[in-house]
């Protein structure tokens, strides 16, 4: 029978402190204000914001654009408010709005192990798959408000310079504004889960690196070898295995008649890259030695 005070005593050794709740630790509010107040946040908000602007005074510098050979989106660009955001969405989704997922993905954990903090956390404690959860949400919160930023303010910007009115089709016809509005809320939604992949890519090799730039560059340099190799026609049906394969299919939602097919198919893969690369960086990170 034990005493108390000794080794065996229940109240000695439970080895937590009274009051402690693994899942109240690094709230995320917290987290989203520590990201709110980086430099790197709030130049990427800029950027975002500017890009509007500076391609109206482009428009209103070179004149309307022409139409050369097959119509496209970028012809129908001064049409309308709506025809505006969605060309700001077209010029963008390929690469711009790819480096601030990155960014924020990739700036999660690299950046704490590159200032030394990370074993700190860890031993405030942290557990770590709330550390990494809490830094995921907060940076997929983030990237969500940027692909939401850019349409936003493209919307409000080509009002003002080309007005309001219903979205203009570039193979012919028209949308209603209301519907259009909906219409765009898919296109942003879509452009979003299709660069789960590059978020899942930062995120993981953020795991896997103390230097931040080492991250982001990676996911970046990895979504851009991706867009290469769907560029390779040789490769044939294997194609469609690749994220970047799909990640134009928003456009049929610009249609008269939407069509799901191809955003579903375009979806699915990105999901499947993604969960994959979330699993291997929590995988990853729970048996790693944090050592900065």
């Amino acid at each position: 029978m034990s005493t108390p005070g000794t080794l065996t005593d229940p109240a000695r050794t439970d080895p937590t402190a009274p009051g402690y709740r693994p899942g109240r630790t690094l709230p995320l509010r917290v987290e989203a204000v520590r990201q709110l107040r980086r430099r790197r946040t709030q130049v990427m908000a800029a950027i975002l914001a500017l890009l509007p602007v500076v391609m109206v005074a482009a428009f209103a510098i070179g004149g309307e654009p022409e139409r050369r050979g097959r119509v496209n989106l970028m012809d129908t660009a001064t049409a309308s408010g709506l025809n505006f955001a969605a060309v700001c969405l077209f010029v963008s989704a390929g690469f711009l709005l790819v480096v601030p997922v990155a960014l924020f993905c990739g700036d999660t954990v690299a950046s704490e192990a590159g200032w030394s903090s990370l074993r700190y956390l860890l031993a405030a404690p942290v557990p770590r798959a709330r550390l990494l959860w809490s830094k995921l949400v907060v940076a997929l919160a983030f990237s969500a408000a940027a692909m939401v930023l850019l349409p936003l303010v493209g919307l409000l910007v080509g009002t003002l310079a080309y007005g309001w009115g219903p979205l203009q089709i570039p193979t012919g016809g028209a949308l209603p504004a209301g519907e259009a509005v909906g219409r765009l809320a898919v296109v942003v939604a879509y452009v979003y889960v299709s660069q789960l992949v590059t978020a899942g890519l930062a995120f993981w090799l953020s795991t896997r690196t103390d230097a931040p730039l080492g991250a982001v560059g990676g996911a970046v340099g990895l979504t851009i070898v991706g867009n290469v190799l769907d560029a390779v026609t040789a490769l044939g049906d294997w194609r469609a295995f690749l994220p970047a394969h799909w990640q134009f299919a928003w456009a049929d939602a610009l249609q008269t008649d939407i069509a799901w097919s191809g955003m579903l198919q375009g979806a699915s893969v990105s999901v499947s890259y993604a969960l994959i690369l979330f699993a291997l960086a929590f995988r990853g990170f729970a048996g790693k030695d944090i050592v900065s």
